[in-house]
């Protein structure tokens, strides 16, 4: 078999080289890139005669796929599946797992760290201070005792709940399908409605599929309390991006805090939350960390390792 890892998924040549080993020993043919790229004719040309590819968060399009006509796994170093052409995969016979799990830690800790950000304005005033300003009459405002309504309740959902409780937060929780966790948590779920009515902040934790994008439109913004926050680390269309940028413009929500967008940044410097009052961007790093990376390429490779051993 032929396997390429066609981005260097934040590991160094010596692990690739041992794997690289690794796999020639059991007769695999190992290839790797050291850069990220996305253009078409490159991945095209990186995966044409593999029959097993390994990729974190690049689109691969059906136009792509198709000329890759030996392709029989993808391992997603990842945990989202919606930039890959799952249909293609499902006609073309493509088995194609994705890496669950591996950045729960960080996506949370993030979540939590951009409530804090925008609970006592922390970018803004780094920046503040740099330019020889002090706070003013600046006060800002503690987690806890805060209402923090959850949105999706899947792996990172819990674990952003759990660090809430931690700090003194009033927790609830909304899921199209019930987590006996939270409930051992002594956390509500509430309907969508209501929990975007008592919450002071909001996060969304949940995956992108036809029943989620736009979760968050007009509609649901206008429920929400005058100086609630909105915090988006799971995906960018899970919110309507617009109405969510005209609501910061109007006041009609206190602050943003999103690491997601409808498209990989780097976005163009007029993209609508750029110019965004009290909207903190950070480009897609919330999966991130030294740690997770070091998981996620433990998991990626076993899953190979287990597709060629027939599991």
């Amino acid at each position: 078999m032929k396997i390429s890892c066609i981005e260097p998924l934040g590991i160094n040549v010596e692990q690739f080289e041992s794997l690289k080993v690794e796999f020639a020993e059991q007769g695999h043919d190992f290839i790797y890139y050291m850069d990220r790229k996305e253009e078409a004719e490159v991945l095209v040309n990186r995966m044409r005669d593999a029959d097993v590819v390994i990729v974190s968060n690049i689109k691969l399009t059906a136009e792509v796929l198709s000329q890759c006509s030996s392709l029989k796994f993808l391992s997603v170093a990842f945990t989202g599946l919606d930039h890959i052409d799952l249909d293609f995969c499902r006609q073309h016979d493509i088995a194609v797992q994705n890496a669950a799990g591996y950045s729960t830690t960080a996506v949370s800790e993030l979540a939590v760290g951009l409530m804090l950000d925008l609970l006592r304005r922390i970018t803004e005033f780094d920046s503040i201070t740099r330019r020889g300003m002090g706070r003013g009459l600046f006060l800002g405002r503690e987690l806890k005792g805060k209402t923090v309504g959850i949105i999706g309740t899947g792996a990172i959902g819990i674990a952003t709940a759990r660090l809430l409780l931690a700090f003194g937060s009033r927790v609830l929780a909304y899921s199209r399908s019930q987590r006996q966790e939270i409930s051992d948590l002594g956390i509500p779920y509430v309907s969508l409605p209501n929990l975007l009515e008592r919450s002071d902040i909001i996060s969304l934790h949940i995956p992108l599929n036809a029943a989620t994008r736009h979760l968050i439109g007009e509609k649901e913004l206008a429920l929400m309390k005058p100086d609630a926050l909105l915090i988006n680390t799971a995906r960018g269309d899970v919110m309507d991006i617009d109405a969510v940028a005209e609501a910061l413009k109007d006041g009609r929500i206190a602050g943003v805090a999103t690491d997601v967008y409808e498209q990989e940044p780097p976005l163009c410097l007029q993209h609508v939350l750029l110019n965004a009052p009290n909207c903190i961007c950070l480009p897609h790093v919330g999966y991130a960390t030294r740690e997770s990376f070091d998981v996620r390429a433990d998991i990626v490779f076993n899953h190979v390792k287990e597709w060629l051993g027939g599991r």
